[in-house]
C-alpha cells in the first residue's frame, strides 16, 4: 500500500496527488531543483519545470518583482499557461515569482517553498527549513537532513541490478563523493593534499574507492584523485557513461564525503551504512549542526584515513516532509472549498 494511501498516526488517508498539476519553479540550481523534484516524486506529483533565466530582476531578490516579462499567464514567459494547483519552489530569484503566483491564482494555488525565503513564514503555504535554521512559524516544517532524490527505492533497484563497473571491485567499496570551491569556501592546497594522503592510505588498506567528483572541484585535487585511482586501483567518474551516483551509494560499505556539501551528506545517511566527513575549514557553522545531529544519531565520524564501525538505520527525511506538504494542501484545499466566492 502507497505511504500516501495509507492511514499515518490515526490521520485519514491522503489522497492520491498523481493527477494534481504541479509547477517547480526555480532559478535552475541544481541542489534547489533537486529537492524539489525529490519532494514531487515522493507524491507522484506530475510536475513541470519553470525555470527563471531572466537575470535582470534577480538583485532584488527575495523582496522585489519580477521580470514583467515572466509575468502569470504571458506567453512565452516562465509562467505561462493555465496555473497549477501546486507549486514548489526554492532559491532566493524564486521567492517573487512564488509571491506572483500567489497574487494571481488569488492564493487558490497551494504554494510550498523549501528552505528559508527571507520574507517570513508567511511567504508561503508550506515552508520546509532543516532543523538548523531559525524560521519557525504554524506552516513551517523542520527536519536534520533535506529532501533529496535518493530514494530508498532507487537505492534498492541499484543494488538488484548494480553498476558492472561498480561490482568488480573488491570489498570493502567506499564510496567518495567530492565538492567543490564555493562563494565561501575554497580548497587549500593543504586540504587537497590531506584528503588524498587519507585516501591513499585506506587504499592501502584494502580498500576500494569509487570516486565522483563535481563540477567545482579544483582541477588540482580532480588530477590527483585520477592518479590515485589509476595507482592504488577504483573506480573514478570522468563524467561519461550512466551517472554512477546512485549506483555507489547502493553498494558502498562506507561513505567519504567532503563537508562543503550539506546535501550530499544528507544523500549519503539516507544508506545506513557509516559516514566519514572529510572537514574542510570555513565549513558552514550552520551545516556544522546538522553533522553534529548525525553524529549524535550514530551516523558520522570524522574522516582521518581509517574506516569507521557505525550503525544506524538509514536517515531520509524526504516522505516526512513530502507527507507533511501533502496534508498541509489537503487543508489548503478546505480552506479554499470554505471561502467565499470572489466572484
Amino acid at each position: 500500500m502507497s505511504l500516501w494511501t495509507a492511514e499515518a498516526d490515526g490521520e485519514p488517508p491522503l489522497p492520491d496527488l498523481s493527477r494534481v498539476p504541479t509547477w517547480i519553479v526555480t532559478d535552475g540550481k541544481a541542489g534547489d531543483e533537486n529537492q524539489c523534484i525529490g519532494i514531487a516524486e515522493c507524491l507522484s506529483l506530475p510536475y513541470e519545470l519553470r525555470r527563471i533565466t531572466s537575470r535582470p530582476f534577480g538583485w532584488t531578490a527575495p523582496w522585489g518583482p519580477i521580470d514583467p516579462r515572466d509575468a502569470p499567464g504571458r506567453q512565452g514567459g516562465a509562467l505561462a499557461g493555465p496555473l497549477p494547483e501546486i507549486v514548489i519552489s526554492s532559491g532566493r530569484r524564486a521567492v517573487p515569482y512564488l509571491r506572483a503566483l500567489r497574487q494571481a491564482s488569488r492564493n487558490r494555488s497551494f504554494t510550498a517553498f523549501l528552505k528559508d525565503p527571507r520574507t517570513g513564514h508567511d511567504s508561503a503555504d508550506f515552508i520546509w527549513v532543516p532543523d538548523y535554521d531559525d524560521l519557525r512559524g504554524p506552516n513551517v516544517f523542520t527536519t536534520l537532513t533535506a529532501p533529496h532524490q535518493v530514494s530508498q527505492a532507487r537505492l534498492q533497484a541499484a543494488r538488484a541490478s548494480p553498476d558492472p563497473r561498480l561490482s568488480v571491485l573488491p570489498w570493502p567499496r567506499i564510496a567518495v563523493l567530492i565538492g567543490g570551491d564555493s562563494r565561501h569556501l575554497s580548497y587549500r592546497p593543504a586540504d587537497m593534499k590531506r584528503l588524498v594522503g587519507h585516501l591513499a592510505t585506506i587504499a592501502d588498506g584494502g580498500s576500494s574507492l569509487m570516486l565522483t567528483v563535481s563540477r567545482r572541484t579544483p582541477e588540482a585535487l580532480r588530477k590527483a584523485l585520477e592518479r590515485l585511482v589509476a595507482d592504488k586501483g577504483g573506480f573514478f567518474w570522468d563524467g561519461g557513461g550512466d551517472n554512477p551516483y546512485v549506483g555507489m551509494l547502493a553498494i558502498a560499505d562506507q561513505v567519504v564525503v567532503t563537508s562543503d556539501s550539506a546535501n550530499m551528506v544528507g544523500e549519503a545517511a539516507s544508506t545506513g551504512v557509516p559516514l566519514l566527513l572529510f572537514d574542510l575549514p570555513k565549513t558552514y557553522i550552520r551545516h556544522r549542526r546538522m553533522f553534529a545531529g548525525l553524529a549524535m544519531a550514530g551516523a558520522l565520524k570524522p574522516f582521518v584515513g581509517r574506516l569507521e564501525g557505525l550503525q544506524y538505520a538509514p536517515i531520509d527525511a524526504t516522505p516526512e516532509i513530502a507527507q507533511a506538504m501533502a496534508r498541509a494542501f489537503v487543508e489548503h484545499g478546505k480552506r479554499i472549498a470554505a471561502a467565499p466566492n470572489p466572484n
